[in-house]
C-alpha cells in the first residue's frame, strides 16, 4: 500500500502472461510464441524466438518492438512522440492510419482469448457435471 498527503493507493500485483504472435491480413493466426511471464518485453521474445520471414513482406508491429528489424522486411509501426515536444499532423495521421490497421490484429488477439477461456470454462463445466 502507497500513501500520498491526500490518498491512499492499494497496490496489487498480478502475475500475467504473454506470447507473441504473426498473423495474415485476414486474421488467421501462423505463429504463436511460447509463453513468458508479463514483465518480458515483447522484443527479448523475438530475440530468443527468432522467425525467418519471407522477404518483401509488410510487418505491422507496435512499439513493443523497437529494434526488432527482420531483413528484408519492411517494418510499419507507429512514431513515438518525442519528450517535450508534439508529432507533426502528417505523422499524426500516419499513426491514426497503422492504428486503424493494427486494431483488426488485437481483435485476432481477443479472439484467440475468447476461444481459450470458452474451451477452459466448457472443460470446467464438463468436469463439474461429471461429479453431480
Amino acid at each position: 500500500m502507497k500513501t500520498g498527503s491526500l490518498h491512499v493507493i492499494v497496490v496489487k500485483k498480478t502475475h500475467s502472461i504473454k506470447n507473441n504472435l504473426l498473423c495474415t491480413n485476414n486474421l488467421r493466426i501462423v505463429w504463436l510464441s511460447s509463453t513468458y511471464e508479463g514483465h518480458v518485453h515483447d522484443k527479448k521474445i523475438c530475440d530468443e524466438e527468432p522467425l525467418l520471414l519471407p522477404r518483401g513482406i509488410r510487418l505491422w508491429q507496435d512499439t513493443g518492438f523497437i529494434g526488432h528489424r527482420p531483413d528484408g522486411v519492411e517494418i510499419c509501426m507507429p512514431r513515438k512522440k518525442p519528450k517535450g515536444k508534439e508529432l507533426t499532423a502528417v505523422e499524426k495521421q500516419e499513426n491514426k492510419r497503422i492504428s486503424g490497421i493494427r486494431i483488426k490484429v488485437e481483435h485476432a488477439i481477443g479472439g484467440m482469448k475468447n476461444a481459450i477461456l470458452s474451451k477452459n470454462d466448457s472443460d470446467a463445466i464438463n468436469s463439474v457435471s461429471k461429479i453431480w
